[in-house]
């Protein structure tokens, strides 16, 4: 039998593939494995769920949350957030031993997904995402705080004052369409943002990292500085120049591992990359002297 799980968790065509009663049943499947016992305070294990803007990520939300309540945890519902809010809260809240995500991340938008992170905010191991496959919680929503917790993380991670630059960002009318553009202000930037103002269908569309030509355009027009795009659940970007170039990931994490090195704040010297980073990524870190 073929696994139910791959590489970013479950995706397909929303409706057909990824229905509700998928969705309720990975719920309660997950709340029976990471359920447990009552923490010593008496409360219950407690998971939270983000999705992206795709119409289809609302009845999947209720239905997650059903399936998780149903089997015992509390849920709070932190709707639309991008994919790394998810996993920031999940590292970080000591109440959330479960974060779940509603992305089919750069997919167009019938399709959606379904991933899981465990407490510390990683990805579940393949032994347990297969055996997800007494009590019953509470289901809340509290949509500020997940926001608010992760933009002040962002500005604090960034530590960069920056006013005086112009950026344009395009949101994909995704997750990060509310999210992007108040990080940016927050550290002071004049921003021009595009592909913002989602309706459940045109995530993706002709936008985001897949589409970069009308960021490329706007950085143009808008004489920036640079220009960044994201995808549907903002969990990757594009970059590009002050003259409409593209900068693609493996030099966007050769500009950072040499910035952070020099500033000497790349652990053990060293950039973590995959088997699909280019050659030429690998022969300028050994020359900077950082390992990969």
């Amino acid at each position: 039998m073929p696994r139910m799980f791959g590489t970013d968790g479950v995706r397909g065509l929303a409706n057909v593939d990824i229905t509700a009663d998928l969705a309720l049943q990975l719920g309660e499947a997950a709340s029976r494995q990471f359920g447990g016992a009552r923490r010593a305070d008496g409360s219950k294990p407690r998971a939270i769920i983000g999705r992206d803007t795709r119409i289809s990520g609302e009845f999947l939300d209720h239905a997650l949350a059903a399936g998780l309540a149903s089997a015992g945890m509390d849920v709070t519902r932190i709707g639309v957030v991008t994919t790394p809010t998810v996993a920031h809260l999940t590292a970080t809240e000591d109440t959330v031993d479960l974060g779940v995500m509603i992305s089919a991340s750069h997919n167009p938008m019938p399709d959606n997904g379904i991933k899981f992170f465990a407490h510390g905010g990683f990805k579940l191991e393949d032994s347990i995402e297969d055996e997800v496959g007494d009590g019953v919680g509470e289901i809340n929503a509290d949509h500020a705080w997940a926001k608010d917790s992760y933009i002040a993380h962002l500005v604090g991670a960034i530590g960069t004052d920056l006013r005086g630059m112009k950026i344009a960002i395009d949101c994909a009318n995704g997750a990060a369409s509310e999210l992007g553009p108040a990080v940016f202000r927050e550290l002071g930037a004049d921003i021009t943002v595009i592909n913002a103002e989602p309706d459940g269908r045109n995530i993706n569309l002709h936008a985001g990292s897949t589409h970069p030509e009308g960021l490329q355009a706007a950085v143009v027009e808008a004489g920036c500085d640079f220009g960044v795009a994201y995808d549907g659940d903002a969990d990757r970007c594009l970059a590009v120049d002050h003259e409409g170039n593209l900068i693609d990931g493996d030099k966007i994490m050769g500009a950072l591992a040499v910035n952070a090195k020099a500033r000497g704040a790349l652990a053990k010297d060293t950039l973590v990359v995959t088997v699909m980073s280019n050659l030429g990524l690998l022969i300028a870190m050994r020359e900077a002297g950082i390992a990969t």
